[in-house]
């Protein structure tokens, strides 16, 4: 099985105005994932839209700041969202699937790695995963803070040949999209002059959110591509390697599954300063982090959580599990291990 695809689609891709669904754009590029899966890649679709769809049925005219309120339209119109991706996908002999996750579950290893054998599994079964963040239990504190950054983590986790991050623009523009001036900046690694604007009314993301996206996918090894999701023929010049848009080229990684979890997947709940000594002897020589040469910490973590590791300056250098508790590691006992080698990334 070739690896799979992931294709992310905006909020104003999928509803439109008056918070109804875009079914003839949704069909048009149902038709094109149906052509890929046919041809071998599988396809796994990130789609936002259930809280601008659930607005509507509940009578909003506005997006409401209220998290409690936006946790409720997102449970009304998740339905919805999954109807009309299975509406576009089974007109085609496809079957979709919904996956909703949050932030938790890319943080903690046994569950990210659950999601991943399920994905798998869907794959290679010829199910399109429809993945969405379960905003309808997600807090603040357990968010993604938009779609974008939940395509990256999920092509991250199934190690994805290609991201793709549609949406209502041509890609990453020189200026706002309403100015003469505006024009398209297609090779990633210029996005640094382009002049970025606010997210649309339906969203949370805008492009500066897909740029962050795109970067820590190519981080990745992943190739990225900005470009616009309306029109005949989208993602099929894409997967073919053309096409219009933004492209990020890939990073080069030889990084295991388990070390692209931990620098991207797992988060940090503290930070370690270390000596010159100890740096030199993760970084060059490739060992663990000893607790004698920790200086000082930072962040009330526990055993097994994930922590940052930062010279004397505070500049992080990697990103490990801890072994110890904050409290344990002020002692600094001599030859135990702050952080295992095969537990950390240096970046």
């Amino acid at each position: 099985m070739k690896a799979p695809v992931v294709v992310k689609f905006g909020s104003s891709l999928v509803v439109d105005e008056g918070g109804e669904p875009r079914r003839e754009l949704l069909a048009a590029r149902g038709a094109e994932i149906a052509l890929a899966v046919s041809s071998g890649t599988p396809v796994c679709v990130v789609s936002s839209g259930a809280i601008a769809l659930g607005l509507r049925k509940l009578g909003f005219d506005r997006r409401p700041r209220s998290l409690p309120r936006l946790q409720a339209a997102s449970s009304v119109g998740q339905g919805s969202l999954q109807r009309s991706w299975e509406d576009a996908l089974g007109a085609h002999g496809l079957t979709a699937s919904q996956v909703l996750l949050t932030a938790t579950d890319i943080a903690d290893r046994r569950a990210y790695v659950n999601v991943r054998n399920t994905l798998g599994a869907l794959f290679a079964l010829g199910a399109v995963p429809v993945v969405n963040e379960n905003d309808a239990t997600a807090t603040d504190e357990i968010a993604f803070g938009d779609n974008d950054a939940l395509a990256a983590q999920v092509a991250v986790l199934v190690r994805a040949r290609l991201l793709v991050l549609l949406t209502t623009v041509d890609g990453v523009l020189t200026h706002a999209p309403d100015d003469t001036r505006a024009r398209l900046i297609a090779d990633g690694a210029e996005v640094g002059s382009a002049v970025l604007g606010p997210p649309t009314p339906q969203g949370r993301g805008g492009i500066a959110s897909k740029i962050g996206a795109a970067e820590l996918a190519s981080a990745a090894g992943i190739p990225t591509v900005i470009a616009a999701g309306a029109g005949a023929d989208v993602l099929a010049p894409i997967l073919a390697g053309g096409g219009s848009g933004t492209r990020f080229e890939a990073a080069a990684t030889g990084e295991s599954a388990f070390k692209l979890w931990l620098r991207f997947g797992k988060r940090s709940s503290g930070r370690i300063y270390v000596d010159e000594g100890a740096r030199r002897a993760v970084c060059d020589d490739g060992r663990s982090l000893l607790a004698v040469g920790v200086v000082r910490t930072e962040g009330a973590f526990r055993a097994g959580d994930g922590v940052d590791l930062c010279s004397l300056d505070g500049t992080a250098f990697g990103r490990g599990i801890s072994s110890l508790d904050a409290a344990e590691l002020a002692a600094r006992p001599p030859q135990v291990e702050a952080v295992h080698r095969d537990r950390l990334v240096v970046y």
